[in-house]
């Protein structure tokens, strides 16, 4: 039963970033202290935030901006706004990176999923 519960939440969950990532979003981008462009690296770093605290639905600021510029360099695109607001659409696509990278399916990055993340 567990097993199917985790097959349709991840279809679900799968649909919802593609149906999301098909809607216009917004797109702002980190600038350095030199007031140059940042862009995500190599190293999994898009210059918003370093730490690896739990973050989760709910949560903004700079930490939710890393997530959401380290899930767009890893999907090869931009289906997430980098606004800093932790929303549905962000915990789907989450949820869809932790499933795809085989993690604990929770919409939660604790530090499994941060350092999953960074090694995009």
């Amino acid at each position: 039963m567990r097993t199917r519960q985790r097959a349709v939440f991840a279809a679900a969950a799968a649909l919802s970033g593609l149906i999301l990532a098909l809607a216009p979003a917004a797109s702002a981008t980190p600038v350095t202290a030199r007031g140059t462009t940042a862009v995500a690296d190599a190293a999994g770093y898009c210059g918003y935030y370093n730490g690896s605290a739990t973050t989760r639905r709910g949560d903004t600021g700079d930490a939710v901006r890393e997530i959401q510029c380290l899930i767009n360099a890893w999907n090869g695109g931009s289906p997430l706004a980098v606004d800093g607001n932790f929303g549905p659409r962000t915990e789907s696509w989450v949820v869809y990176f932790q499933d795809v990278r085989g993690l604990q399916v929770d919409g939660v990055v604790g530090p499994q999923t941060w350092a999953s993340l960074r090694a995009v």
